[in-house]
């Protein structure tokens, strides 16, 4: 049973910074791109940041790019959102999600698996 558990989120200032964590089980980690998207209330859920399944390459939202870095450390099945100068608009949950194909990271429905989200809240 293939499993994303994210962690980290929480309540910060405009300014300040979060260090999300989306721990996997159950799937073949090194196989697999991951992603991150995010969905504010009555918005949809969009794209935050991708890794390709060595870490070698990144993507990013032009709305966090500057600000945010998504990594990955294989041996310990867990992918990471570092999240710097927070602003209120940040605000939303965060999920992660695993891509077994990766070849358009930033479409929802290119991804295989989804994790049940982390809240990040920030306060203006």
């Amino acid at each position: 049973q293939v499993q994303l558990v994210e962690s980290g989120g929480g309540l910060v200032q405009t300014g300040g910074s979060l260090r999300l964590s989306c721990a996997s089980s159950g799937l073949a980690f090194s196989n697999y791109a991951m992603g991150w998207f995010r969905q504010a209330p009555g918005k949809e859920r969009e794209f935050v940041a991708a890794v390709n399944w060595s870490g070698s390459l990144t993507w990013y939202a032009d709305s966090v790019k500057g600000r945010f870095t998504v990594s990955r450390d294989n041996p310990k099945n867990t992918v990471y959102l570092q999240m710097n100068s927070l602003e209120p608009e940040d605000t939303a949950v965060y999920y992660c999600a695993a891509d077994s194909w990766g070849g358009s990271v930033r479409r929802i429905d290119e991804y295989d698996y989804w994790g049940q989200g982390t809240q990040v809240t920030v306060s203006s």
